[in-house]
């Protein structure tokens, strides 16, 4: 086989010098707002960092090692990878559900697709006071809703382990309208002949989602795993506005991962022992992403 010389002519060259001139601002912003701060958690973790004194003495992993012996740490982790995995487990088969309800062209289809996409376009902030209202002891929907079926109360917002699972329900129906488009974009793809051939061949709906829709929708199925669990791990807003001193509870009866990074860093001032927990997160997140593609390569 005879080997062809790539040459860059002049034009050819002036194109691609053109390309890197253009791309430079964006990278060099890219760089400023991303990767700079991530070099600098790496290197303020191995400090005593506590944003007042001009001395900060090196500890080398002592942040590390005591955070593994930090209680409260340790809650924020159990508490957070409690969320995520649920996150995940609840959204994901829910979306990838109602997107193949609706990947048929149908002549409401545009407006379930809008009434599903609206908590995702809706200010987290507004949404958790809404929630709130709903998981109320006294005055909440949903005791209302389950008094009728002979339930009692439930201190949805003071209960550790029930506050866990409305931040889990919450999250869920926050983040399934963009899962789902995402699906829907993907099954939309798919050519129709693979289910004309299989439609001739007599299999079911069910047999045509499981040879057919799953299998080609993998790799989306791995963007759209990575991506909730990722999100998952940096939850905080919704556990502030819905589980903290709510209802006469103790203070943050949900701790997660990203608010003890926060308490540590700019209440307590331990700067490089929040930089460590933060380092923690980015390890836990890329191992668990690994996972994934690994599983779903396995698979496939």
């Amino acid at each position: 086989m005879q080997k062809t010389s790539l040459k860059l002519t002049p034009l050819n060259r002036r194109r691609w010098l053109f390309a890197y001139l253009a791309l430079t601002p964006v990278l060099a912003i890219y760089i400023f707002i991303r990767i700079i701060p991530i070099i600098q958690t790496f290197r303020i973790s191995f400090y005593k960092w506590d944003l007042i004194s001009k001395r900060k003495p090196f500890l080398g992993f002592a942040n590390y090692i005591g955070l593994l012996q930090d209680r409260a740490f340790l809650i924020s982790l159990t508490n957070t990878t409690i969320i995520a995995f649920g996150i995940l487990f609840f959204s994901v088969p829910i979306s990838l559900l109602i997107a193949v309800l609706l990947s048929k062209p149908r002549k409401l289809s545009p407006l379930y697709e809008t009434m599903y996409f609206l908590p995702v376009v809706t200010s987290m902030v507004p949404a958790t006071l809404a929630w709130k209202w709903i998981l109320d002891a006294q005055y909440g929907p949903l005791n209302q809703f389950i008094g009728y079926f002979g339930f009692s109360p439930q201190p949805w917002l003071v209960n550790p382990k029930l506050a866990v699972f409305s931040v889990i329900l919450l999250s869920s129906w926050k983040i399934i309208g963009y899962n789902m488009i995402i699906f829907l974009v993907g099954i939309r793809n798919i050519p129709s002949m693979y289910y004309e051939a299989a439609e001739i061949d007599g299999a079911s709906i069910l047999q045509q989602f499981w040879n057919i829709t799953l299998p080609l929708l993998k790799p989306i199925l791995l963007f759209v795993s990575v991506i909730t669990v990722i999100s998952s791990y940096n939850v905080y807003t919704q556990v502030y506005v819905l589980a903290s001193d709510a209802q006469g509870s103790p203070g943050y009866v949900v701790r997660v991962l990203v608010y003890d990074m926060i308490e540590n860093g700019f209440r307590y001032f331990r700067m490089g022992y929040a930089s460590a927990e933060a380092v923690y997160l980015l390890i836990i997140v890329l191992i668990l992403t690994m996972i994934q593609f690994t599983f779903l390569r396995n698979r496939s």
